[in-house]
């Protein structure tokens, strides 16, 4: 499959790929796309090993690259024409894939760190996943210098409030999220750092006097737009994809 194959065709609803470390991200991107763009397709891979080895391997390292690599060209086989990957620990990894792979490839949170940075330069940060800090961190440094503006950031991780998710317990989540968020002090806006902790929006807003930004709202939104300018370039459009037993992808 080529590049062009994978592109919406006349009559066809685009088609998106949702690649995730956490099943616990499924179920919140599914009813953003439900609410803000429900005529897309989309079809879901998980690959739940990604964040336990991130807990083991430093950022940016080569086998977790490559394995972010396969993910996307998997996912243009399939038939996809755009890609947003849902994990937000993994910012190197998913750069690397969208070098790879010529289709629209958003990281989870990067559409909100553009809100957050036009909000203010004192940022408050809350995760439930402790590595989503650093590389999340890092994006904002990144998306702020390409500013030429300097900020501030407040991380605050909400120990055990995943465990409570991932046990049914939704309230206890969205409490311990909240009681994280009011730890932070002299902050322009609060970011919840990823897309399983968005279902705790309405308490951390309860909790603080500050604007709280979510990712999938964004996200979505941002992927829409990138799909919409996007053309393979001639090359990109020529190559092809599909891969043999003897050639994986």
């Amino acid at each position: 499959m080529s590049a062009a194959d994978a592109r919406p065709t006349s009559g066809r609803a685009p088609r998106v790929a949702l690649i995730h470390a956490t099943r616990l991200s499924m179920a919140p991107i599914e009813e953003t796309f439900a609410a803000r763009w429900p005529e897309a397709e989309r079809f879901h891979l998980l690959e739940e090993a990604l964040s336990a080895d991130r807990v083991r391997a430093p950022a940016g390292a080569a086998s977790m690259a490559e394995r972010f690599v396969a993910l996307s060209r998997y996912a243009q086989m399939a038939g996809a024409d755009g890609i947003l990957y849902t994990c937000s620990a993994f910012g190197a990894e998913i750069e690397a894939a969208r070098r790879a792979v010529p289709l629209p490839t958003l990281k989870p949170n990067e559409a909100m760190l553009d809100e957050a940075l036009a909000i203010g330069t004192r940022i408050g940060l809350v995760a439930t996943f402790e590595p989503s800090l650093a590389s999340i961190g890092e994006e904002l440094h990144a998306a702020a210098r390409a500013r030429g503006v300097s900020i501030a950031i407040a991380p605050v991780f909400a120990s055990d409030a995943m465990a409570a998710l991932g046990r049914g317990d939704g309230a206890a989540h969205d409490r311990q999220v909240a009681d994280a968020a009011r730890r932070l002090s002299s902050v322009d806006v609060v970011l919840l750092a990823q897309f399983s902790m968005a279902r705790a929006r309405a308490a951390v807003a309860g909790a603080v006097a500050v604007p709280v930004l979510t990712s999938p709202d964004s996200a979505v939104d941002a992927l829409r737009r990138a799909m919409s300018a996007f053309a393979p370039s001639p090359a990109a459009a020529a190559a092809p994809h599909s891969s043999s037993p003897g050639n994986p992808p």
